[in-house]
């Protein structure tokens, strides 16, 4: 057995994720209170009485303190990866999984990632859109069609069939137009707080950047794919320059998922909340076994299975 490990991004958040391995598992109360935030992580992340977990400044740290609890878990029950990667975000949480970062460390720069994307985005009337059932090709050149109204780019290749093109709404808005024209089945409006992943998160970079320079990067115990790549990085590449292209670039996760393929994963687990990242890897890599967990029963189950695969 071959084993991937990725962690999803934005988007799979909700109130309750993480509680029953925090009340099961002190590896992952340890990993998950690990760094020093300015808001209460238990309040928001189990209860989000307040109704902020949705904005990017609070999602991002507690969508990687959670998976930096999963990851300690794992870790404890002896399960090493082959690779990791991660969506977005979870890309911090798949380096956390690799020893570049302690979960301190991941957590509070994922913090201060949200904040400086929330940042950037401020007082942009911006938009994100999926797209389906249109190729790369005639997607870029819709966008590039409609660039005369604003910033707009494809912002994450998901998988077969499934693209999301980002930037200023009136922009994006006119790509979808053309989109359908051009013979997308679907083109569906996300609700995102920014336009991430194009040019115009590079205040955000700026920022990460900086913060960068002061953070020290440990080296990776396991391989990691890295978004704006869509495979490992090579001997010269810089991971904290990785990072802050990553912010303002293309997420190439189908191209990551097929660079898996061809290093022979044959099993993915998805370290979640919620299963985006499996519904990907089922229509990039069909015969590839991958199974999403978000609570200790979930963990048991599909690594007692796997134990008697082998």
């Amino acid at each position: 057995m071959k084993l991937a490990v990725l962690y999803a991004g934005q988007g799979a958040q909700h109130p309750g994720m993480g509680k029953e391995f925090y009340e099961a598992s002190s590896a992952f109360r340890a990993a998950f209170d690990a760094a020093d935030l300015p808001f209460d992580l238990h309040r928001v992340c189990f209860d989000d009485p307040d109704g902020v977990l949705n904005q990017t400044e609070y999602t991002q740290p507690c969508m990687v303190a959670f998976a930096c609890g999963v990851s300690a878990v794992l870790a404890e029950q002896g399960v090493k990866p082959a690779y990791v990667a991660g969506l977005s975000l979870g890309e911090y949480s798949a380096l956390e999984a690799a020893g570049v970062f302690t979960a301190k460390q991941a957590i509070e720069l994922a913090a201060y990632r949200g904040k400086a994307m929330a940042d950037a985005a401020s007082g942009i009337d911006c938009g994100m859109t999926a797209v389906l059932n249109l190729d790369r090709v005639p997607l870029a050149e819709c966008c590039e069609q409609a660039s005369a109204l604003g910033c707009v780019q494809i912002c994450n290749y998901n998988c077969p069939g499934q693209l999301v093109i980002g930037g200023e709404k009136a922009a994006v808005d006119k790509a979808a137009e053309l989109a359908k024209q051009a013979g997308a089945r679907r083109c569906i409006p996300l609700k995102v707080s920014g336009p991430f992943h194009t040019r115009l998160m590079a205040p955000a970079g700026d920022a990460l950047a900086k913060r960068f320079a002061a953070e020290p990067f440990g080296e990776m115990s396991v391989p990691v794919l890295f978004n704006c790549l869509g495979r490992e990085k090579a001997e010269s590449d810089s991971i904290p320059a990785l990072l802050v292209r990553q912010v303002q670039s293309s997420v190439y996760m189908e191209d990551t998922l097929h660079r898996l393929g061809e290093l022979g994963v044959d099993h993915i687990l998805e370290v979640g909340p919620g299963n985006a990242l499996s519904g990907f890897v089922k229509k990039t890599l069909p015969g590839v076994t991958c199974v999403s967990v978000e609570t200790p029963a979930q963990l048991d189950t599909v690594l007692n299975a796997w134990k008697e695969e082998q």
